[in-house]
């Protein structure tokens, strides 16, 4: 009986050694530290959707494997941001996978908050001459409610199955984007997806959603909903011409209940709406949620990339063109610099902007000699 007793014992010892020790979250409002403890039959760890991406590999030193994200830039390793546009507090979360040598995986949710200043502000009405308080007031049920933070999450599809960073898809694929609420927030919350834009990681990065509206339908089209509670648009798979990676950056509206449609210029109407119809402004935006997924893309061994699908990223470099033209600012976006400030990159001039720019100095040169004479 005892020797079986201690049998046991080495057994529960081997279970709580196997399964590894809790990870330890360090937060600032600069950084998110993670220091996961690579102990028990724990073999690698890695962010959600990177195992194979480099530049956000956790140092290891034998013992530990530490995560350091910036809060500053979390699209560069895919950190999610809400922000709530009440309070101005800000909160960060991502997720690392652990992998033992069973194949077994572990998942951990890490989340940082950064408070914000909030400032509340209330119209403050006289009261009538013939107010009359009571003396006794006769309190008998006191109630308190508060609707939870949402949670988005967001995948590409291939035929109904999730890809990522981690598995390779070939150019001209069709897939599918999907943005979602979590269960807890899905009866509470609507989406619209303001805005995202497509980068190699690095420094070419073009426009797709502006305002709510896809810049190249062709490409990338609108996001539509049936539910309300997940936001589904069809693109091909595409890539920029020095790296398989395709970093998406978004910023999504979260409304109370739903957000006001988007009229695009195809006659679409592009957002996150709810199937109740109720009135919508500006006052039920409460969340601003920025949000990132990776895909790679790439050709197969020893075949070519097509023409048809190297010109969808000429494509949408024109689309972003016209749209810089038409208003006179670049649609496409600013990127941040090592010390964070922000530069925006004007569109190339096109000829008949150069012909202006040469007539212009003919002038002025003229104008001068003139004054000379």
């Amino acid at each position: 009986m005892a020797f079986i007793r201690l049998l046991l014992c080495l057994c529960l010892v081997k279970a709580a050694i196997a399964k590894g020790s809790e990870a330890r979250i360090e937060c600032t409002p600069e950084v998110m530290t993670v220091t996961v403890p690579m102990d028990g039959d724990r073999r690698i760890s890695y962010l959600d959707q990177l195992r194979k991406y480099k530049p956000c590999q956790p140092e290891v030193d034998g013992t530990t494997a530490m995560f350091v994200l910036d809060l500053q830039d979390p699209h560069q390793c895919g950190v999610t941001r809400v922000l709530n546009k009440v309070t101005g507090k800000r909160t960060f979360y991502h997720k690392i996978i652990i992998e033992d040598d069973n194949g077994g995986r572990e998942v951990i949710s890490v989340t940082c908050m950064v408070p914000g200043k909030q400032r509340v502000s209330r119209d403050v009405h006289p009261f009538p001459l013939d107010f009359d308080e009571p003396d006794v007031l006769n309190i008998t049920r006191y109630e308190e409610g508060k609707a939870p933070e949402p949670v988005l999450g967001a995948i590409v599809k291939q035929n109904g199955k999730q890809v990522s960073g981690e598995i390779s898809v070939t150019p001209g694929t069709p897939l599918t984007m999907e943005i979602f609420l979590n269960k807890q927030s899905a009866p509470i919350y609507g989406l619209l997806v303001n805005y995202m834009h497509v980068t190699d990681t690095g420094k070419q990065q073009e426009t797709i959603i502006l305002n709510g509206c896809s810049v190249d339908p062709y490409l990338f089209d609108n996001f539509v909903t049936s539910d309300g509670d997940t936001l589904t648009a069809k693109f091909k798979a595409f890539k920029f011409p020095d790296t398989t990676y395709v970093q998406f950056k978004g910023t999504v509206t979260v409304c109370l209940d739903k957000c006001q449609g988007v009229q695009c210029s195809n006659g679409q109407v592009a957002y996150g709406r709810r199937r109740r119809s109720i009135a919508s402004s500006e006052s039920n935006k409460l969340y601003e949620v920025s949000l990132t997924t990776f895909i790679q893309v790439a050709p197969e061994k020893g075949q070519q990339e097509p023409e048809d699908v190297l010109a969808l990223i000429r494509n949408l470099k024109i689309a972003n063109q016209r749209l810089g033209d038409m208003d006179g600012t670049p649609a496409t976006v600013a990127e941040h610099t090592s010390d964070n400030k922000l530069v925006i990159h004007a569109p190339e001039p096109t000829e008949s902007n150069s012909n202006m720019t040469v007539y212009s100095s003919l002038l002025l040169i003229t104008c001068l000699l003139a004054l000379f004479k």
